[in-house]
């Protein structure tokens, strides 16, 4: 990606990546949120 779009480089210099590990957007679908819920307690969390 570096290579294709240099401009990100200017904006991730510091960190030496593209992506965060604090964020995340996703979707679901159709699923209730009750499922979505139930998965997302049953995720491992970080020490």
């Amino acid at each position: 990606m570096r290579a294709e779009f240099p401009d990100l480089e200017r904006h991730y210099w510091r960190a030496n990546k593209l992506w965060s590990g604090s964020y995340f957007a996703g979707t679901v679908g159709g699923a209730p949120l009750t499922v979505v819920k139930q998965y997302i307690e049953q995720q491992n969390r970080p020490v």
